[in-house]
């Protein structure tokens, strides 16, 4: 083998010396070899007669030419190159030329279709008088133009010298134009239509030229002549879950039960922020998108994406280089629900395919304020004269009546919800579907938001949670500390105090609100605890839970109990 690699080397290694030396002649032939050639010149030259220094110079001449020839034909051939791909360019623009100016045809005779469809809808009077298109100008000014200068009536009566007759009649030299007052309301009206929608569309148009949040601006142009409903203010809570369901049943097809309502109501009054998980097919996002049209302003649904890292995924950025503000549905929603009095619902669908807390975090945050003034948004660091009227020095407040619901799936395509998230949210779980009912249409209930804020704090006075309940929850509190170093804290016993009243308020018990309560916020942390003591220690707590609150006094609890004992 080694006597192989011997000749292999060898072998190869003349190959690439007889390489080398073919390129380093050539470079010393064009390059490094005219100091010898200029040295044997001048050696000979002296020695020659004349003839012979002339054959010497015509020789070395003719020596020189060669390498300089080499260049000429390099250059000629790149320069040909060079001029190719230009030509080639110009033919390119041509066609570019030829389609801008095709294109160019075409938007003019659209703009022209345009005008006479404009003109059409001006005409239309309802009789056989015909007005002719008044042009651009009658759409856009701020004065209406009067149908006798529309029609012309006027100059062509001042010009014959014959005054307008009572009645509308104009006499022109033989020819008579006569317009009763119908063909007049009517033309008065067509004009008056024509020209708000083309004024509203100059304004769209402007907004969205020159406005760096054209979105939300063009929701303050929606609301400017909006007229709100007439609410009712007389609803009970009672009277608003069975109304849902009912509208749910007939209306949309949905069924769910009282208790799925109450605790989606009371979780309504306990925080800002609801999660909605179980299997799919339960009704996770039909819950919010019918309940929001229950109370007749229809929930904006944003799909989570699993790319979602930051703030700017759901609330947009500010593009430096155009000077604009890209807006994103969610805070077109956001801004919309300031200006409105009813309830309104953002749904997160899916909204664990993205870290929660990474995404949501700056709105976790500020939702915990105490004060609703400091439940703002940084969009922009200053404010400009065209942004729209409901941005505060570039800031956005998030109104009092919008709530934000979220629907998330366990499997292996989503990620953890933290507990940082779950100890703001109310989490509800559906995971079964509820059996269908028949009961008598219903309509849409028109209610504000702060006559439902009312109403929860309503019950809070009405249905205060009893002296008993609270020690014996006091109880569980010090066994969880003790056992499990698990304790109800502060935000939770907050959460508790506005979720039970108004879950008896609407026709739940005092117990019941408890249990869910006690299930979903403290005993959930289990799920967390990788520690082998709990199978062992979770029959005692199921024991004291029911020696506590009694057998079967909290059933939602001591079941969940059971469902995380099957995890370890």
């Amino acid at each position: 083998m080694s006597e192989f690699l011997s000749f292999a080397w060898e072998l190869l290694a003349k190959v690439a010396y007889n390489i080398v030396a073919v390129f380093a002649s050539i470079a010393n032939l064009l390059v490094f070899g005219w100091v010898d050639y200029f040295n044997i010149f001048i050696t000979y030259f002296n020695t020659f007669d004349v003839v012979g220094k002339i054959g010497a110079v015509v020789l070395f001449a003719m020596l020189i030419a060669v390498p300089v020839l080499i260049v000429v034909i390099a250059a000629h051939r790149w320069k040909i190159h060079r001029d190719l791909k230009r030509e080639s360019g110009k033919v390119d623009n041509k066609a570019l030329y030829r389609e801008i100016g095709r294109l160019n045809k075409q938007v003019l005779d659209l703009m022209d279709e345009k005008n006479k469809v404009l003109a059409l809808k001006v005409n239309a009077m309802g009789g056989t008088q015909r007005i002719p298109y008044a042009g651009a100008s009658a759409l856009v000014d701020d004065a209406l133009p009067t149908v006798a200068n529309v029609t012309g009536e006027g100059a062509t009566a001042a010009a014959a010298g014959v005054p307008a007759a009572a009645g509308g009649a104009v006499a022109v030299g033989k020819a008579s134009l006569s317009l009763d007052g119908d063909s007049v309301s009517g033309a008065a009206a067509a004009m008056a239509k024509a020209t708000v929608e083309a004024k509203t569309l100059a304004e769209e148009k402007e907004i969205a030229q020159a406005n760096r949040f054209p979105k939300l601006s063009l929701v303050d142009l929606k609301y400017r002549d909006w007229v709100p409903p007439v609410y009712d203010n007389d609803i009970t809570l009672e009277q608003f879950v069975e109304g849902y369901r009912y509208f749910a049943c007939s209306e949309m097809g949905l069924y769910y039960t009282p208790e799925i309502v109450r605790r989606y109501v009371a979780g309504m009054a306990a925080s800002k922020l609801l999660i909605l998980e179980g299997i799919s097919g339960t009704g996770k996002t039909s819950l919010p998108y019918s309940f929001s049209r229950y109370v007749d302003n229809p929930a904006t649904i944003v799909s989570v994406q699993p790319s979602y890292r930051d703030r700017t995924e759901v609330l947009g950025y500010f593009n430096e280089f155009s000077k604009r503000f890209n807006e994103t549905e969610f805070l077109r929603a956001v801004y919309e629900a300031g200006l409105r009095a009813d309830p309104s619902y953002i749904v997160l669908d899916e909204m664990n395919l993205a870290r929660v807390e990474y995404y949501f975090a700056e709105i976790l945050s500020v939702l915990e304020m105490p004060s609703h003034d400091e439940w703002t948004l940084d969009l922009v660091p200053t404010a400009w004269a065209g942004d729209p009227k409901g941005l505060a020095d570039g800031k956005i407040t998030i109104p009092e009546s919008l709530w934000f619901v979220g629907t998330a799936n366990n499997d292996d395509s989503t990620f953890t919800i933290t507990d940082k998230v779950y100890d703001r949210a109310i989490p509800i779980e559906l995971n079964e579907r509820a059996d269908a009912f028949e009961c008598e249409p219903h309509e849409r209930v028109h209610v504000t938001a702060e006559h439902l804020q009312y109403l929860f704090q309503k019950a809070k006075v009405e249905h205060v949670v009893s002296e008993e309940v609270l020690e014996k929850m006091h109880k569980l509190d010090q066994y969880l500390q003790t056992r499990f170093k698990l304790a109800f804290g502060n935000r939770i016993i907050k959460q508790m105090y506005d979720f039970i009243p108004v879950y008896v308020a609407c026709g739940g018990t005092e117990l019941g609100g408890m249990d869910y309560i006690i299930a979903r916020k403290v005993l959930k942390k289990f799920e967390s605890m990788n520690v082998s003591f709990v199978r062992d220690e979770m029959k005692g707590l199921i024991e004291y839970i029911e020696k506590t609150f009694g057998e079967g006094g909290l059933p939602d609890s001591v079941s969940y109990l059971l469902r995380i004992q099957n995890m370890y």
